[in-house]
């Protein structure tokens, strides 16, 4: 098969590879469209030890099963692989499974390539009137779906009463301002220091973005701050930006531990949750909301050829494109 190959920070080759051999309760999965998420741009860096080279990364998938009773269904992902007698699947809560393995990380090879294996409880149909490429959504989406319910859960008035602020309009950013509307939010900004993106955010899905380098509104104001950046600079707004009695929901990944106001956070009864990835019940709930096509037009990503993958890494990394995500087509 043919795949997108990290060989190297900062280096893919577009190469043959061998084609993946299903293990028992697994699958071959025809890959048709496949995210780069930013955890991928971490591993592209050479900063993510987790996702040694030569490897094959990406995990955000979708795609026609290509062996078994179930050949040629399209379906999308849930790239997060865990054992379901584990405690922590029985709870429901999969993403926190210590047996937990993901593909794009040994020992699981990615979906930039024409075919990954996975096990069949991982994937949830999609109808065949569905873009392929919305299918391939799914997983970043339902990251944002997680944060904006885990939110929700503690604030202690409805999401529609409330002022909210999301930090970042990648993709994760922007879905998380789409999942907030959907679930009522009426007060809603996004900030985003890329002018290309702020304008995405506003053509697209009608959002109200402001560029966080040249003002800082919203001091001591705001009742949910998502921080989808996870940066220092951004950890630092989302403490001044929440009211007494607020909740900062962190999402992002970057490293460091810079930037919360620990006193503010004491003083004011600040909630500060940490999230990580979704349940299979967030990942359903998505899937089934762009199905029915409740999350806005989906205008915000860019369509390449997976072998211009290296070009669109490129293209991430210097902030050249408009587009809150890159889908790469097989």
């Amino acid at each position: 098969m043919k795949a997108l190959v990290y060989t190297g920070a900062n280096s893919l080759v577009f190469r043959e590879e061998p084609d993946p051999v299903p293990q028992a309760d697994e699958v071959l999965i025809r890959v048709e469209a496949v995210g780069i998420c930013g955890s991928d741009m971490h591993a592209y860096h050479g900063f993510d030890s987790r996702r040694p080279p030569p490897l094959i990364l990406g995990h955000e998938a979708a795609g026609h099963i290509a062996s078994g009773p179930r050949t040629g269904e399209p379906v999308t992902i849930n790239p997060l692989v865990v054992d379901p007698a584990c405690p922590y699947a029985i709870e429901g809560r999969w993403h926190l499974s210590p047996t937990r393995q993901i593909i794009s990380m040994p020992p699981r090879p990615g979906a930039f390539a024409e075919l990954v294996r996975i096990p069949v409880r991982n994937l949830l149909p999609i109808p065949k009137t569905m873009p392929i490429a919305h299918a391939a959504l799914a997983e970043p989406i339902a990251v944002s779906w997680h944060a904006v319910r885990i939110g929700m859960e503690r604030l202690h008035q409805p999401l529609a009463a409330c002022k909210v602020a999301v930090l970042g309009g990648g993709a994760i950013g922007l879905a998380a301002a789409l999942v907030a509307r959907l679930f009522g939010a009426r007060n809603l900004v996004v900030g985003e220091t890329n002018p290309l993106r702020r304008k995405t955010l506003k053509l697209t899905e009608d959002l109200v973005a402001y560029d966080p380098g040249e003002t800082a509104p919203y001091d001591s104001s705001i009742d949910l701050v998502i921080d989808a950046v996870g940066a220092g600079a951004t950890r630092a707004a989302a403490c001044r930006m929440v009211r007494p009695g607020g909740v900062i929901v962190h999402v992002g990944l970057l490293p460091g531990q810079d930037g919360l106001d620990i006193r503010k956070i004491t003083l004011q009864e600040i909630t500060l949750a940490g999230v990580y990835c979704y349940t299979p019940q967030d990942f359903t709930a998505t899937v089934e909301a762009l199905c029915s096509q409740r999350l806005g037009s989906l205008g915000w990503f860019e369509e390449r050829p997976l072998a211009e993958g290296a070009s669109a890494f490129a293209d991430i990394d210097g902030g050249r494109t408009a587009a809150a995500k890159i889908v790469l087509r097989c």
